[in-house]
């Protein structure tokens, strides 16, 4: 083997100074309970579509999206136009930070929430402002109000919030918004969405009313394609989904991709995956009940999974879980998220649960 050379190539100095996205770890033999992923497998409809669309991977695919687009339009009671797609919604975060903020430009978000916003917020080269959350691990929208100034250009509002579960209700949203300049984007990140049951859940039309409102969404978690890579945004101003478009690399959303996703929003298809995240919010109810009885501190959560503030011991007990079989994700000095899966992926953390207790010094 060639004998590797030194880099003479001179780098962004920025990078070094940014966190690295860590994956949920996948371990031989072990339940990984680490990345929200659905547990069930793509269904027949979804697979055959995508298996079709593979036969033509010789062609590009539909740079401009059309056909889902369309149909995710009138879904919202849009136009195509206030829609742009992406290869995953974590790219569609990337491609609004670009669009809207430039070098020094802040960009507004609570904290702690979705990893990737400082990193994408630095590899944009804009200022990451992060607003801590309340002691009961909720957002805080007055502070996050308070903390815009005339360099905010974007927020993001995850809701449910990931890692914590928890999620903003319509009025509060609502009087936050009424706080924010309309000059700012407000991105209403909604990629758990389907696991919400709160009775005061967002309403998608309601804030489609709002020029500088912005929804954001996946097909990764309820609708089971965490790995075909696609989401999407709804921008209430057509200049902003435009300008979404236009940061997006050509032809990232493969035609598997945009056949993946047309054939979930089949009515049968998609009656089956909403059943399937159905069961799941039973269930996150049930992992809830029990982690509160063995004496655990667990937040009530609207996503598909649960989350343990347990600060200093959060480390030494995620190991101590993996040493029993399970993985979860470990935020050091934070807490633990743990993906409510199925009955008995369920029922096999809980028994692990009951005995890392101890060995974790909790």
């Amino acid at each position: 083997m060639p004998r590797m050379q030194p880099s003479s190539v001179s780098l962004r100095a920025a990078l070094t100074a940014l966190p690295v996205y860590v994956p949920g770890r996948t371990v031989p033999g072990a339940l990984k309970l680490a990345s929200n992923e659905s547990s069930a497998p793509l269904l027949p409809q979804v697979q055959a579509a995508v298996a079709a669309a593979v036969a033509q991977g010789n062609r590009y695919p539909d740079n401009g999206v059309v056909a889902l687009r369309e149909l995710l339009a009138g879904r919202f009671g849009v136009t195509a136009d206030q829609i742009a797609v992406g290869c995953g919604s974590v790219a569609l975060c990337q491609q609004i930070i670009q669009a809207v903020a430039d070098a020094g430009d802040e960009v507004l978000y609570p904290w702690r929430s979705f990893e990737v916003y400082p990193i994408l917020t630095g590899i944009c080269g804009a200022t990451s402002v992060q607003v801590p959350l309340r002691p009961d691990q909720s957002i805080d929208l007055d502070a996050l109000a308070d903390a815009v100034t005339e360099r905010t250009k974007v927020i993001f509002l995850c809701t449910p919030n990931n890692p914590t579960g928890t999620a903003v209700g319509a009025a509060e949203l609502d009087r936050f918004l009424d706080r924010v300049p309309p000059s700012v984007l407000v991105v209403v990140d909604e990629a758990y969405v389907e696991y919400n049951d709160a009775p005061d859940r967002l309403s998608a039309q309601a804030l489609l009313q709002r020029s500088n409102v912005l929804l954001l969404r996946t097909f990764s978690k309820a609708y089971g394609l965490a790995g075909v890579r696609v989401g999407y945004a709804v921008a209430a101003d057509v200049a902003v989904a435009r300008a979404v478009r236009h940061t997006g690399v050509p032809f990232a959303v493969s035609q598997p991709a945009q056949a993946a996703a047309l054939a979930s929003l089949e009515p049968d298809v998609e009656a089956e995956l909403l059943a399937r995240a159905g069961e799941v919010v039973v269930e996150r109810g049930r992992v809830h009940a029990e982690l509160c009885r063995l004496g655990y501190p667990v937040v009530a959560s609207r996503a598909n999974f649960v989350w343990l503030p347990l600060v200093s011991s959060t480390v030494a007990w995620a190991e101590a879980c993996e040493n029993a079989g399970v993985i979860v994700r470990a935020f050091a000095d934070a807490g633990a998220r743990v993906t409510v899966s199925t009955a008995d992926d369920n029922t096999r953390f809980l028994e692990a649960a009951a005995v890392t207790r101890t060995s974790a010094g909790l």
